[in-house]
């Protein structure tokens, strides 16, 4: 076995740039503070599509009120990814919440990681672009074949990003087998 011989000098420059490196993780809290602030708005722009929908209920199509039900149903799943991010990138990346035991701690937090998180926000992109679709598809006699075409494009772009995402996270988490 090698043996080395730091300096004392060594030893403290090492020290600090460990230090000053792992301390830039905190970098990210703005960030997360600025999604939080995200997420607040778009609470806004759902209590506003909402009163909006009741006001109107009697004089609104069944169309115009599924169209409005699915972008409240929108936000609902936007607000979702926003969480996961949130909570999941910052326990992954910035430091630990220490929720072990509290009564609301979310399934997926316990395991959560890069990997994981990218996975899920795949999947939920998957379930908002879905819900894109389907409100072009509702309202596809006042769209043209071009829109409704690159819509379907870009969902399936989505579904196999997602699809290729899950199988390199499934290859690069599968145990090593012995032969």
């Amino acid at each position: 076995m090698q043996e080395t011989n730091i300096s004392p000098t060594e030893f403290k420059q090492n020290s600090v740039m460990s230090t000053v490196l792992f301390g830039s993780r905190w970098l990210q809290l703005p960030l997360y503070l600025g999604l939080i602030i995200a997420q607040a708005v778009y609470v806004f722009f759902f209590g506003v599509e909402l009163v909006h929908m009741v006001a109107h209920a009697t004089s609104l199509s069944e169309a115009e009120i599924m169209l409005i039900v699915l972008g409240l149903i929108d936000v609902v799943m936007i607000s979702n990814l926003l969480i996961m991010v949130i909570v999941g990138g910052y326990e992954t990346f910035v430091s630990r919440l220490n929720l072990e035991g509290h009564p609301d701690e979310p399934d997926w937090l316990s395991h959560v990681n890069a990997n994981l998180l990218k996975v899920k926000l795949a999947t939920a992109i998957i379930g908002i672009s879905s819900i894109h679709l389907l409100k072009t598809f509702i309202n596809a006699e006042n769209l043209s074949d071009k829109v409704l075409l690159w819509q379907t494009v870009i969902h399936m772009t989505f579904v196999v990003s997602a699809v290729s995402i899950a199988y390199i996270d499934k290859l690069m988490t599968r145990p090593e087998t012995s032969h």
